[in-house]
């Protein structure tokens, strides 16, 4: 049975200049309820923390010093895209419910806040975000598989709102200290905002049948998946080629699955689907920077070749870097996980080439 380690309690975050409005907001959804919950007493200092943290939630007041919280809201779609944000207001006049609703808030709440009511808004807005968001699972055979191959989406699927898991299938035995890597694989998922599930699987002798099918078929009926990201079959690695062929069959019934690249693939990866990772590369580096025990000894982890390698796969999508993947089967879930996720795709160049372009490996 693996081991399971979510992100953390769903994070809030709340723009209130008020102090007592601050400390009450804080008591009811961190004391109350167990949320996340960090709050901000400008708009300047609202605007940082949407730059540099994700969020599952977003309230705030309409009247801030230095903007409105309608101007934040509009700042708020732009740097977090497909969180929900709530609009609070003492003055629930028409033209602050106009404007709420034009900015597209997700919710309007009056004040004096009821604690019941404040709670329910915010579970309200995780219900509807995850209703709305793709399940997204990616599976790797040792710690920082996943992140050296699908980082970068991973963190798109995540800013847009989509649920995140990452199954890694041993401990790393090989390439380290298990229970090192372990930690490491706990501090990339909470980076990229992923639930981790970590089995204990013997590194380098990982089997394509039982007990693979098996594990990977249990997290499939746990986090029910609509688009999955996993190895390629081509690759030198015997671990990474039979955690692809498991895959294959405990994840028959997931519409759109991906195959991503990892160091060891060899010439004959040919991925057709190339996403966007401008917005995520610094976020991808991190998330590979966690692996401290690896990034000393591993080459292929040196942040200069995997950004020349997202580089290189942005000659076949839109953007200044990009992430390649071998399409298995591109379901109706595909495309919209693309899209949501701000992911800019290159289906045509990614056509041509799979009728018989030239391809190469970074």
């Amino acid at each position: 049975m693996s081991d399971r380690y979510r992100h953390g309690p769903d994070r809030i975050l709340v723009a209130e200049d008020d102090q007592d409005a601050r400390r009450y907001i804080t008591q009811v959804l961190a004391g109350r309820a167990g949320f996340d919950v960090t709050t901000a007493p400008t708009a300047a200092a609202t605007l940082d923390l949407l730059r540099s943290q994700r969020w599952d939630v977003i309230l705030t007041d309409i009247e801030m010093p230095g903007m409105t919280g309608l101007e934040l809201l509009s700042e708020a779609r732009l740097l977090a895209p497909g969180t929900p944000v709530a609009v609070i207001t003492a003055h629930a006049t028409v033209s602050n419910a106009v404007g709420a609703v034009r900015g597209n808030a997700d919710d309007f709440l009056e004040k004096p806040l009821r604690p019941d009511d404040l709670v329910s808004a915010v579970r309200r807005m995780l219900a509807l975000r995850r209703a709305d968001g793709q399940r997204v699972l990616a599976i790797g055979a040792h710690p920082d598989d996943v992140e050296i191959g699908a980082a970068g989406v991973l963190l798109a699927h995540r800013a847009a709102g989509d649920s995140v898991s990452i199954l890694t299938l041993s401990h790393g035995a090989r390439g380290g200290v298990t229970d090192a890597r372990a930690a490491e694989a706990r501090k990339a998922a909470q980076l990229i905002g992923a639930t981790l599930h970590l089995e204990h699987m013997a590194d380098t002798r990982i089997p394509e049948g039982d007990p693979t099918i098996s594990a990977i078929a249990a997290v499939v009926r746990d986090e029910q998946p609509t688009v999955l990201y996993t190895h390629s079959l081509h690759d030198v690695h015997q671990d990474h080629r039979n955690t692809h062929r498991a895959a294959m069959v405990a994840a028959r019934e997931v519409a759109t699955v991906y195959c991503f690249q990892s160091p060891s693939a060899t010439t004959d990866f040919r991925p057709s689907r190339f996403m966007d990772i401008d917005a995520q590369l610094t976020g991808k580096l991190a998330a590979i920077d966690a692996f401290a025990s690896q990034t000393a000894v591993r080459d292929y982890l040196e942040p200069d070749l995997i950004e020349a390698t997202a580089r290189y796969w942005s000659r076949f999508a839109d953007g200044r870097y990009a992430e390649a993947f071998e399409v298995i089967r591109d379901g109706a879930a595909g495309p919209a996980a693309g899209d949501r996720a701000g992911i800019s795709v290159g289906p045509a160049r990614g056509r041509q080439l799979a009728e018989g372009g030239s391809y190469a490996t970074a």
